[in-house]
């Protein structure tokens, strides 16, 4: 990770080194605190943050669901990502990792008398899953870990504590040799990968699970817009493990991950093994509206 020279907590600007929290900070203790993942890209009209509004209102639902009240508006929160922004002057594509947590002050389970905290950060970053892979594909293992029920997790929520499960899951995954995990609902369908929506083609059709059992993701319904744009039929239903292996394409798309091809789950080559035709047609309006060249999507931008 590259650092930059700014964070910004609770309404000031505190240098990378400098942004510290007490070792009896509630959220680390008991995983109560709420993320986004966020990018923005250097466009020909200067650096752009994708989505924003949706990010930080997600962000906002996500503390609601886990009963943080937040001091700060939506508003507020969304003038503090370009203030950071602006003050670390970055030159390449950036993640942004804005976090809501609960801070120094009582210990044990019941929170509400906790700080809320809040804040921000950047730094420059590239391909999450590697460039090669975003040109090649990755291979992918399902993992032996169930994504999170919804009988006991509230996975509409991007709350740390869910995301222990998909730590798990991407490191059994690397530790057999894959690039990332594929987690299935306790049904045995198809939920996410470790941080990513999932999509196969079949037929020409394009086909991703609701959101049953996963996040509402960002990405995934930038996609879905572009694949209409694209004159793609979408479906969106469950997937069984068994359906992935005979289809013709797959890939991952998420913040982090943006439209990343699949070539391999557990041994079964995808397709031909290589970036689907179609996949690659996504990934290229996805880069289109992301870089601002393409104008029907640049209300999705909010220019620094």
């Amino acid at each position: 990770m590259k650092k930059a020279k700014y964070i910004w907590m609770d309404g000031k600007l505190v240098s990378w080194d400098d942004a510290k929290v007490h070792i009896l900070t509630h959220t680390l203790h008991y995983g109560n605190g709420v993320f986004e993942g966020t990018r923005a890209y250097q466009t020909k009209d200067g650096l752009a943050i994708f989505r924003l509004k949706d990010h930080t209102q997600r962000l906002l639902n996500s503390a609601k669901i886990t009963a943080i009240k937040v001091p700060w508006t939506l508003d507020d929160l969304e003038k503090a990502h370009v203030e950071l922004l602006k003050s670390n002057n970055f030159k390449s594509n950036v993640y942004i990792r804005p976090l809501i947590y609960l801070g120094y002050g009582v210990m044990g389970l019941y929170h509400v008398k906790a700080p809320v905290k809040v804040s921000i950060s950047a730094w420059e970053w590239g391909s999450y899953l590697g460039d090669e892979g975003m040109e090649k594909g990755i291979r992918v293992k399902i993992s032996s870990f169930v994504r999170n029920s919804v009988k006991s997790t509230m996975g509409k929520a991007k709350a740390a504590a869910n995301y222990l499960n998909s730590q798990m899951a991407k490191f059994e995954a690397i530790d057999c040799g894959y690039e990332e995990a594929l987690l299935l609902d306790d049904e045995g369908f198809v939920a996410e990968g470790s941080g990513e929506c999932f999509f196969i083609v079949r037929n020409g059709v394009l086909i991703t699970p609701p959101n049953d059992n996963s996040l509402e993701s960002i990405t995934q319904d930038t996609t879905i817009k572009l694949a209409h744009d694209l004159g793609l039929k979408v479906k969106r239903e469950r997937i069984t493990r068994d359906e992935i292996f005979i289809g013709d394409e797959a890939f991952f798309t998420g913040t982090a991950a943006e439209i990343t091809p699949i070539k391999e789950v557990d041994g079964r080559i995808i397709g031909n093994g290589k970036r689907g035709e179609i996949t690659k047609k996504l990934q290229d309006a996805y880069f289109d509206v992301v870089y601002g060249r393409n104008e029907k999507y640049k209300y999705m931008l909010t220019y620094i």
